[in-house]
Order: C-alpha cells, then sequence, then structure tokens
C-alpha cells in the first residue's frame, strides 16, 4: 500500500503525510457560523474532511479532529436583534439544525467542537502576548488590532505579496488602524450591542474578532503546533493568512505544517453562497434526494475540485448508486475482514492515499460490482462493502435502499453517441493533463454502466458492464 500524501496549500504541492507524532494525527477544520441553515457548500467542506477523518483512521492513525463552531459574530448579532431573541437561543437552534443535517449526511461528530464563547479567556491571553511582542496595538477607537507589517511571513500561505492585499472582508477600514491591512483582534463594545456579546478585557468591554477564535480554540485543544488545518477554499486568505500570523507571532514557531482547502460549490459556473443568494440549504436538498445520494454525489468530485450542483448531477449520481446496490441484491457478504491485497482494494487504497482521490476510489467500487454482477461471490460483495463503509457509502441494504429511491427506467438503449461524446471529452481532458476531469468521466461512465478499455496507441474501446 502507498503512503499517504496530500497537497499541502502551504507548499503549493502534494506532501508525504509525516505526523509530528507518529501514529498519531491532530487536525483542526474550520465550521461553522452559525445563524442560519447549513447550505450545500458547507456539506462540500464538511464531507471532505469527514472523508479525511475516515481515512486517517482506516489507515491506523489515532485521530483527534476539531471542528469549531463559531457563535459570536457580527451577521450572527444582527440576526438574533433581528428576530428579538438572544444570541445563544439563536445559535443554539442553529447548531441543532446542523446537527441534524450532517448525522442524515453520515458525516462523523468531531472529537471536539468547541464554541467561541467559551474561549474567550484563551483569546483574551493570546491578544496580550501579541500586544508583548508588539504585534498588537489599541486604536483610538478602542479596538484591538494586529499590526500586519510586523509580522516578516504575512503572505505565504495566500501567496499575495503586502503591496497586493486589501483589508478583509470582516474588517471594517477606520481611523484608528495603522494600516489599512491591519486586522482586528479585539472589537470594542458598542451602546447598541446586547450586553450578551460583551466580555471584560484590559482594553475594555468588548469581544473577540473572528481570526483570533479559531488561533485561540485550536491551541488550547491541539497544543501550539499541530498536524492539519482544513477549510474551504474561502478562507484561504484572510482568514487562515491571519491565523498563521496570529499563532506564529504570540508562540514563534510553526503553527500548522499542512494546510488543506475544498473547492466550491458551484451553481451556473458562480460560487454558491448566501451573499450571491444561489445557494441550496441541505434541508432543502434532502426534500428532494435521499441522503446518501447527495452524499455519494459530493464524493465523486475530488475534494479540490469545483463541484457543479444541478438537479441532472443528482439524478446521474442516484442511478449511478443504484447500480452499487443493485449488484449486492440477494448476496450475502461474508464477515471477513477486508483484504487490503485484493487488486481493487489496493487501488482503492492508492487512490485514497493519493492525496484523497475518490473519484478513483468511487470507480473501483463500480469495478467490484461489475465483478459481482458476474460472479455472485460473496467475498467481493465482502471488498465491495467493506470499501463503499470506509467512505461512508452503502450503508444499508439493497432492499432498504431501493425500497427509500425507486427508479425508473425510461427504456432508452441507444448510448452510442453520448459515450463517444464522453470518450472524446476525456481524451481532450487527458492532453490538458487535467487527470481530475479525465477520472470523473471514467467514473460517471462507469456509473451509468459503461466500462472503458484504453488500447495501446492511445485508442479508448468501451463495453456494457
Amino acid at each position: 500500500m502507498s503512503a499517504l500524501k496530500i497537497y499541502n496549500t502551504l507548499a503549493r504541492e502534494k506532501q508525504l503525510f509525516s505526523p509530528i507524532e507518529p501514529g498519531k494525527v491532530r487536525m483542526y477544520v474550520c465550521g461553522m457560523t452559525i445563524y442560519d441553515y447549513c447550505h450545500i457548500g458547507h456539506a462540500r467542506m464538511m464531507m471532505a474532511f469527514d472523508v479525511l477523518y475516515r481515512w486517517l483512521k482506516s489507515s491506523g492513525y489515532a485521530v483527534t479532529y476539531v471542528r469549531n463552531i463559531t457563535d459570536i459574530d457580527d451577521k450572527i448579532i444582527k440576526r438574533a436583534v433581528e428576530n428579538g431573541e438572544s444570541i445563544s437561543q439563536l445559535t443554539s437552534r442553529f447548531t441543532k439544525y446542523m446537527h441534524e443535517d450532517t448525522q442524515a449526511l453520515g458525516i462523523l461528530p468531531p472529537d471536539h467542537e468547541p464554541r467561541a464563547t467559551a474561549y474567550v479567556p484563551q483569546m483574551l491571553g493570546l491578544i496580550a502576548k501579541l500586544e508583548q511582542n508588539g504585534l498588537a496595538y489599541k486604536a483610538a477607537d478602542g479596538d484591538v488590532n494586529y499590526s500586519v507589517r510586523g509580522f516578516p511571513g504575512y503572505g505565504k500561505l495566500s501567496g499575495k505579496s503586502l503591496d497586493d492585499l486589501r483589508a478583509g472582508e470582516r474588517v471594517d477600514v477606520n481611523t484608528g488602524k495603522r494600516d489599512p491591512l491591519d486586522f482586528v483582534l479585539w472589537k470594542a463594545s458598542k451602546e447598541s450591542e446586547p450586553e450578551e456579546v460583551k466580555w471584560a478585557s484590559p482594553w475594555g468591554n468588548g469581544r473577540p474578532g473572528w481570526h483570533i477564535e479559531c488561533s485561540a480554540m485550536a491551541s488550547e485543544l491541539l497544543g501550539e503546533q499541530f498536524d492539519i488545518h482544513g477549510g474551504g477554499q474561502d478562507l484561504q486568505f484572510p482568514h487562515h493568512e491571519n491565523e498563521i500570523a496570529q499563532s506564529e507571532g504570540a508562540h514563534g514557531h510553526t503553527f500548522v505544517n499542512y494546510w488543506m482547502h475544498n473547492g466550491f460549490v458551484r451553481v451556473d459556473n458562480e460560487k454558491m453562497s448566501k451573499s450571491l443568494g444561489n445557494f441550496f440549504t441541505i434541508r432543502e436538498v434532502l426534500q428532494q434526494y435521499d441522503a446518501e445520494v447527495v452524499r455519494f454525489f459530493i464524493l465523486r468530485s475530488h475534494y479540490r475540485s469545483q463541484l457543479n450542483y444541478s438537479d441532472a448531477h443528482l439524478d446521474d449520481a442516484k442511478g449511478a448508486l443504484t447500480r452499487l446496490y443493485t449488484a449486492l441484491k440477494d448476496i450475502e457478504a461474508d464477515s471477513s475482514p477486508l483484504d487490503w491485497t485484493e487488486t481493487h482494494a489496493a487501488r482503492f487504497a492508492d487512490a485514497m492515499n493519493d492525496d484523497l482521490n475518490t473519484p478513483l476510489a468511487v470507480a473501483e467500487l463500480f469495478e467490484l460490482a461489475n465483478e459481482l454482477n458476474k460472479t455472485k461471490s460473496a467475498a467481493t460483495a465482502r471488498q465491495l462493502k467493506g470499501l463503499a463503509d470506509i467512505i461512508g457509502l452503502l450503508q444499508r441494504t439493497p432492499q432498504q435502499f431501493l425500497q427509500a429511491v425507486p427508479t425508473t427506467d425510461d427504456g432508452a438503449d441507444d448510448i452510442e453517441a453520448m459515450v463517444v461524446s464522453q470518450i472524446e471529452a476525456r481524451v481532450a481532458a487527458k492532453k490538458a493533463k487535467n487527470f481530475a476531469e479525465a477520472d470523473r468521466i471514467r467514473t460517471d461512465l462507469l456509473g451509468k454502466g459503461v466500462v472503458l478499455e484504453d488500447k495501446p496507441g492511445g485508442l479508448t474501446e468501451w463495453r456494457r458492464a
């Protein structure tokens, strides 16, 4: 079995994974800011690191997984005031909804799920260290800001130079700052804000800035340096860049060894987001589609790629997942452990160890299903179910799934034009060195019951499974 490689955003390349402490992994993922229902973009993020969590544990690591909850934020305060309820009432309600959504999608709970409001003392301690190190200052308006130009490594994660940078989205440029790039660590209280969001500090009553929250929670629960930090691609700058500046500026050494970021979900070639108004909540999608179909749809794309959301793609995922379940129908898998020396299992492991290449891993599930359709072997059924279980698929009996997800057959049999078109697209993807897209096309065709066979000379033949 190959060794695990992870794409490290900081290094801008895949790197062999080597934990700080042999056999143990400490990882932190930026979780939800809780003031509304989670959308499919959030599901994609949590799914990416759920798969990582599952694979690390399957690989024998003892994992400590922290995914935080941001329960104090400008948007949270605004929504609570609009609703006429307390901050804690609002965040408790939407935390409950988030847990219901993640459970439905088979996303495992993290080992720790800290709330920002429970770690204010740790945030104050971190700010005090930054002030002592000359990296934090109290401005005329009462805010405490981070002096970006005082930290030489600023920009190393995002690859941006200081001259090109602008203040982050959540930072208000104001006259109290020494530099427009400086960001807030501690926000001075305003009379209009609820008393619930005012904490005492050496700099006056106020509340933490968004960035300091994760630095404090991560270091408190995982130590001043840990293995993996993850989140959505949109958090790379400014949030994660600022986390590095805060943590390394306070402690004087490396904060995180591997930074991982998942790609966006897109609708009509635009990023799905609440600000654009083109988002679909997990709850809305689950009213139309079975939760495992949604999970399968997400896993068919590599976590770093852009995921294109559409009903057509979900319908296709439904048909493909049905093929896997149908292959297991009326076959009792034997109860012996997975055989990792078996060809498909070894390829599955190689795919997962190659920066969690779930499209290739899923392709091996279809290869096993095709074999199972021919052999009706209990050992093959065990391999299929065992490998699928690692990434949270095939969690029900075929009868349960097929009853929950009825399918229709329109009787169409002429697929040659579609297959030829997909083969041409795959050849073009390979020429462009877009191997992730080539793998996705191969996997999609397998889900439709079409097997591609690459021949010498660059030719590709196809046959029905």
